[in-house]
């Protein structure tokens, strides 16, 4: 089932195209909200690893992300769940525009079969985050 391109973009809007370092996960009275995102899409018969490959590459300057995980869904061989954690709403939203950003989505997108579950998420502390990210 093709995917079209406002349900790619809308899909990658949620979950931007980047890794990067985990900071600490704080807050104050006066500080913004962290924001999270998980879901999970499926890529096109046999094309989990090229997507994930796309998911993955180019990505490491992103300003704001505390975290961005891309995990193979051990169910589902054509199954990516994508967690990430930024430091505010603002910081993902600005990500969007990044170039690397915009060229992984236009290249990724054709390997796209659809997206199941997507949630937005307020993260409030944890522990670990992946620091090294292979396929």
């Amino acid at each position: 089932m093709p995917v079209s391109r406002r349900t790619a973009v809308a899909f990658f809007t949620a979950l931007p195209l980047a890794a990067s370092q985990a900071a600490p996960a704080s807050t104050t009275k006066d500080s913004p909200r962290m924001y999270g995102l998980i879901g999970k899409m499926r890529a096109q018969p046999g094309q989990r690893d090229a997507l994930i490959a796309i998911l993955l590459e180019g990505t490491a300057a992103m300003p704001g992300c505390l975290s961005y995980t891309v995990a193979k869904d051990l169910g589902d061989a054509d199954g990516i769940w994508i967690s990430e954690t930024w430091d505010s709403q603002a910081s993902h939203k600005a990500s969007l525009s990044l170039p690397a950003v915009q060229q992984a989505i236009a290249r990724g997108r054709p390997l796209i079969a659809g997206f199941d579950t997507r949630a937005e998420l307020e993260p409030v502390g944890g522990h670990g985050s992946m620091r090294k990210s292979t396929a």
